[in-house]
């Protein structure tokens, strides 16, 4: 155990620039519509639930509700998986009323996430980030 515990220091230690990973938490949102460019602000919170994220946007007092799935760099390939404390990027398919879409998330080094999204039907693709939450 002890040997363990200071292999995890050191590697802390030599990557001091490495964010960490695991996209669960509260955020706040800013991002564009894909329709108009207007942009909307809000919260959202990500639970691991299992091997999937669970994601809850509420913007302008509605609330879309999705499903995710994991991705991390493994050596110098990207690997999608189930839901893992290691994920550096997600990508969620969501609902809202008779709407539905998809996005893509990567984390950046400031804890950060950025991303792109798009709603069924849609021809256009749109920018979203999450900053953590005070």
């Amino acid at each position: 155990m002890r040997r363990k515990r200071s292999l995890a220091m050191l590697a802390f230690t030599l990557l001091p620039g490495l964010a960490l990973a695991d996209p669960s938490g509260t955020y706040n949102v800013r991002g564009l519509n894909p329709d108009d460019g207007k942009e909307y602000t809000g919260t959202v919170e990500v639970s691991r639930t299992g091997e999937t994220y669970t994601v809850v946007w509420e913007i302008a007092g509605t609330k879309f509700v999705g499903t995710g799935l994991g991705a991390k760099f493994n050596g110098d390939r990207f690997e999608m998986g189930p839901a893992s404390p290691d994920d550096t990027a997600i990508s969620v398919g969501y609902i809202s009323s008779n709407s539905f879409g998809m996005a893509m998330y990567f984390q950046q080094e400031d804890g950060s996430w950025q991303g792109v999204w798009t709603y069924g039907g849609s021809k256009k693709a749109a920018p979203e980030n999450w900053t953590p939450a005070d």
